[in-house]
């Protein structure tokens, strides 16, 4: 979990290659299932064209569906899910159902001022549309009103570890590495 432009991809499939085990991203799931023009694919779709969010519902069905496949059953990283309490909830019943527990729930933490440079670089190299100022601190205040409570709900269960985000992209790992130790089996 983290702001955007904490590093949270980067750093997702950095641990998921150090744990062997899949980093699952949402967005990725979402591309996945359109481009195989699954029926959860479509109906995520009929949102998107229409530039509204896809509801909980279909991301919800998406995440069940993709835990539940082979290459998860040792373990896996997830990359921007759960969003809400909503989706914490849906969580911990997919999890539930497969008999399994989290080991521990990442915060990559970094100041906004860094974050919105994060971005503006991030927005020249890649000429991305959605990162501009506005849409960039429209975003960042969204994951503070929604996302970034759920943080204190993990960290009420013992779950929560939080890594400083800032810093070279191996100092990091590192970090992150170190925080999970003896947490992961």
């Amino acid at each position: 979990m983290g702001p955007q432009g904490a590093g949270k991809g980067t750093q997702a499939a950095r641990l998921a290659e150090h744990l062997a085990v899949p980093a699952i991203s949402t967005g990725d799931i979402f591309r996945a299932n359109i481009k195989g023009g699954t029926e959860l694919g479509v109906l995520a779709q009929s949102y998107t064209a229409k530039g509204e969010l896809v509801p909980d519902s279909v991301t919800n069905d998406m995440v069940r569906d993709r835990l539940a496949q082979e290459d998860a059953v040792d373990g896996f990283i997830l990359d921007g899910y759960p969003r809400n309490a909503a989706q914490v909830t849906e969580l911990d019943a997919i999890l539930g159902d497969a008999g399994v527990a989290l080991d521990g729930v990442i915060e990559l933490v970094a100041d906004r001022d860094e974050l919105l440079a994060r971005l503006r670089k991030r927005a020249e190299i890649e000429g991305r549309e959605d990162d501009t100022e506005e849409a960039i601190a429209r975003r960042l205040d969204i994951y503070a009103e929604q996302t970034a409570p759920l943080t204190d709900a993990y960290a009420e269960r013992g779950l929560l570890v939080r890594v400083d985000g800032i810093g070279e992209i191996d100092e990091v790992t590192q970090r992150l590495v170190a925080a999970l130790d003896g947490r992961v089996s």
